[in-house]
């Protein structure tokens, strides 16, 4: 049985400008290379212009060391640095936002799925708090439908790594009221996912994202390529919104 043929790249699409989801370090779990080297030929074959980059070691082992590997990481030309903090301990998270804004961070990535943390947890309402209150941007992995929570009603600009396709109605009825809520595209993978948000509430509460070099950046970036979406909106997903990010400090 012969596959469908891959539909064709509309002209002017070739470059993505901006991937919200980079991450590098060691991942003892998986023979995996996820250097930096690795994540930027990643980006340079698939013709990614800029990431926003995070270490792993930042994630799941100690946030000021690997935020300090995450400001050298943003040295290199086409990365953008993301600060990590450990939600467990909200009151060293605390004094570490306040050093990253201090830097000149503008971005605040999140990791409650694998810091173990509930949905619910003071610590992590404590940190949204923080962050906003310094003006960053949060990056939040987790499943949406359980982690909307601590960022609704806090006025927080938020890009949700995980929304899935199945969960494109819940994420445009909570944009509707939190315009600082975005979708990365990484799994919003339905034949009409991206459209749908898109035409409920703006391009401007979605970003692409790759999760390079973890995941496939071939699958993502193709889909995005490929979308039924005007050229103003289409680059709005494929780097507007994140640009925008990084121009306003508000």
């Amino acid at each position: 049985m012969s596959r469908s043929p891959l539909p064709p790249v509309p002209a002017g699409r070739e470059d993505i400008d901006v991937d919200v989801d980079v991450l590098f370090g060691a991942v003892p779990s998986r023979q995996l290379d996820a250097s930096l080297d690795a994540a930027a030929a990643l980006h340079a074959k698939h013709r990614i212009r800029r990431g926003l980059v995070c270490s792993l070691r930042g994630a799941l082992f100690d946030a000021c060391s690997g935020n300090d590997e995450t400001r050298k990481a943003g040295e290199r030309a086409g990365l953008v640095p993301v600060g990590a903090v450990d939600v467990r301990d909200a009151l060293t998270a605390e004094t570490e936002i306040g050093r990253l804004a201090a830097a000149g961070v503008r971005l605040l990535r999140l990791f409650p799925p694998e810091q173990w943390i509930e949905p619910d947890s003071p610590g992590l309402a404590h940190v949204v708090d923080v962050a906003v209150a310094h003006g960053m941007v949060l990056l939040t992995s987790g499943d949406f439908s359980r982690f909307w929570r601590p960022f609704a009603g806090r006025g927080a600009r938020v890009c949700f790594l995980d929304v899935h396709a199945y969960r494109v109605a819940d994420f445009v009825v909570l944009a509707r009221r939190e315009p600082g809520f975005v979708a990365s595209t990484r799994v919003l993978c339905g034949p009409d996912s991206i459209e749908r948000i898109a035409g409920e509430v703006g391009a401007h509460h979605l970003a692409y994202g790759s999760r390079a070099p973890l995941n496939d950046v071939w699958s993502s970036a193709l889909r995005l390529r490929t979308a039924g979406l005007d050229e103003q909106a289409w680059r709005q997903v494929a780097g507007g919104t994140a640009t925008a990010w990084l121009a306003d400090p508000a």
